[in-house]
């Protein structure tokens, strides 16, 4: 967790944007029971998230993906280039939304179903906090299936592979399986240290901006 995110004494502080208000009043009744989670604002259209983003500096935003005017996935794209961004996560009432996918290339840390149960929707934010990965393989595998050009993007996906180190291709494989640090370094007999730098090099090859895209990437190329 970095200094800019919650620890005990100063909480994760989370916006939420969603265009129906009932979304917005479940989600912070839910958020309102955790004591190390500080709803900072929220916000029912794209362009409020964008400027909430800039002016809050939240740790995490949870970003409804379907909403009129600018809607959340080009509020992604546009809250993941800014310097310092917060984690996003994608909501989205179906686990086959094909928009999903867009959003994790984009830069969105990972996606969660609005039916999330309340105790894994406040452990996800957390996880989200500390920079992981918010998605499961299961529900990534459907994406994936229900978009269309699968074959293709897999070929795609392959040819990326091909500045990669055998070690890098390793490392790649572990966050597609959304693995931590610490659990790289445990199944590959490496340091965290190490690790973090691995990843860090592989991120910049691949060109990527955080671990769930270059996970999204190891699935997509089969290699996890």
């Amino acid at each position: 967790m970095t200094a800019e995110q919650g620890t005990a004494e100063d909480p994760i502080r989370v916006v939420l944007v969603d265009d129906e208000p009932m979304v917005l009043a479940h989600l912070r009744t839910i958020l309102g029971d955790a004591d190390d989670l500080e709803i900072a604002g929220t916000a029912q259209d794209g362009a409020e998230a964008i400027e909430l983003a800039a002016r809050l500096r939240p740790d995490v935003m949870l970003i409804d993906l379907r909403m009129p005017e600018i809607d959340g996935l080009t509020a992604i794209q546009r809250i993941a280039a800014m310097p310092n961004a917060p984690a996003l996560v994608a909501l989205t009432t179906f686990d086959t939304d094909s928009h999903v996918l867009t959003a994790l290339r984009s830069g969105a840390s990972g996606f969660l179903l609005k039916s999330t149960p309340p105790e894994d929707l406040l452990n996800l934010i957390r996880v989200a906090a500390d920079g992981h990965t918010v998605m499961s393989r299961q529900a990534t595998r459907r994406v994936l299936g229900a978009a269309a050009g699968e074959q293709r993007r897999t070929q795609q996906a392959k040819s990326r592979l091909r500045g990669l180190t055998t070690r890098e291709l390793d490392l790649l494989a572990c966050l597609g399986e959304g693995l931590s640090n610490a659990a790289i370094a445990g199944r590959l007999h490496l340091s965290e240290a190490t690790v973090k730098s691995y990843v860090s090099r592989m991120l910049t090859k691949l060109g990527y901006s955080n671990r769930t895209q270059a996970g999204l990437l190891a699935r997509e190329a089969g290699i996890s």
